[in-house]
């Protein structure tokens, strides 16, 4: 039977992902348009989103926190051409986003003294055997896998080299232990719902004692340079951002970040979250077809939520076939309006992606479920009349 219940808010998308609740263009209404955004208001609405976010996050007063260009995308490639090559490294990878950090590191700067630590989807390489002599680079959330690592306790306090950490899947949604990361990277558009094109990079002191000291062989584009003389540009910390960004944007994520502040701060974010996550594994308990693909539970995250499925008919498709009715699936849901861009990432296995960062509310998680049996009853149905 098709369900009678709807979600009120049918966005799951992975990214951009939902608005918070309740929010309408009138949200925007105080944003410094037509402005500089180095006049004395523009200045003072990019410090207000830095202020706000060290203060949820918690990040100490001494890491550096940075508005910069090209969403998450553009922080971590700063961070990896400013201040890699120093020293060897250990770079993880067990999604797409993670691999795509370790070809830039390989093909594009052509850096020799690389470990590269693989898993495949579902899992995590082997984190006992890091080597934090050297820099590591790693997702914390893997985006396209639904896996993120447990907890930093891998991490060593000690370490010598620098841990460059994406986190953009995974802020706001997930505690960061600040003192065992020293460039963490996200985009606003993810837990926060924020609009696209603009990066966050937070930087430790250690990381920030790298760029001053350290200076790579290869040239550097303008918007990568966070020195000056060898010294720090502190201003690119304090809103004097390196290009022109959107004040529409700013103010935007300015509307976010109050709301978080109005729902319990961090705590809040991360409760709504596990909340979604919560709804799902309950589903997925009683669920004949529907598995994580994240195969240990301390490694499922609350924000991707990845799917496969295990019923013994579609593990006996193709690949292609398999693709093709998962992609089947995820379009009679989006047909019925219930459920918008569900579908696994196009490197991952088939299957579903559900959004259940702190923006989705847990009564429409609970409401699509039905609609994803409904669903697949009817994919397996059509295949049989096929056949």
């Amino acid at each position: 039977m098709k369900p009678t219940a709807r979600p009120a808010v049918p966005y799951f998308s992975s990214g951009p992902c939902a608005k918070r609740p309740g929010w309408t263009p009138d949200a925007l209404k105080d944003a410094a348009l037509a402005r500089s955004h180095r006049a004395k208001l523009g200045k003072a609405k990019l410090a207000e989103a830095i202020d706000r976010t060290r203060a949820i996050l918690g990040v100490p007063a001494d890491w550096r926190i940075g508005i910069v260009p090209a969403s998450d995308t553009g922080a971590f490639e700063m961070a990896m051409w400013t201040m890699l090559g120093e020293r060897g490294i250990d770079a993880l990878a067990w999604e797409s986003f993670g691999s795509g950090w370790v070809t830039d590191i390989l093909k594009q700067l052509k850096l020799k003294d690389v470990r590269v630590l693989e898993a495949d989807y579902g899992k995590l390489p082997d984190l006992a055997q890091v080597d934090f002599a050297r820099d590591v680079v790693f997702t914390w959330n893997g985006t396209t896998s639904g896996v993120r690592v447990p907890n930093g306790d891998w991490i060593a306090a000690d370490r010598e080299g620098l841990t460059f950490c994406d986190a953009t899947s995974a802020v706001f949604a997930m505690d960061l232990p600040w003192d065992k990361l020293d460039v963490v990277t996200y985009s606003w558009q993810k837990v926060l719902g924020g609009e696209g094109q603009h990066g966050m990079l937070i930087l430790s002191p250690r990381a920030v004692a790298r760029l001053e000291s350290y200076s790579p062989a290869w040239p550097l584009p303008k918007l990568f340079r966070m020195t000056k003389g060898g010294k720090l540009n502190e201003g690119i910390f304090k809103g004097e951002t390196i290009n022109t960004p959107s004040m529409l944007c700013v103010e935007d994520v300015i509307d976010s970040l109050r709301w978080a502040e109005g729902i319990g701060g961090l705590k809040g974010l991360i409760a709504r979250s596990q909340a979604n996550f919560k709804a799902i594994e309950g589903w997925v308990a009683q669920s004949d077809w529907a598995a994580f693909l994240a195969e240990k539970p301390e490694t499922r995250s609350n924000t991707s939520i990845c799917l496969v499925i295990k019923d013994a008919w579609f593990q006996g498709l193709s690949a292609e076939a398999q693709a093709a009715a998962a992609k089947k699936l995820a379009s009679l849901v989006e047909a019925e309006g219930v459920g918008y861009d569900i579908g696994a990432y196009r490197d991952a296995p088939a299957g579903l992606r559900i959004w259940g960062g702190a923006t989705v509310e847990t009564s429409d998680i609970e409401a699509l479920l039905p609609w994803l049996d409904w669903a697949y009853a009817q994919v397996k149905a059509e295949a049989a009349k096929a056949a």
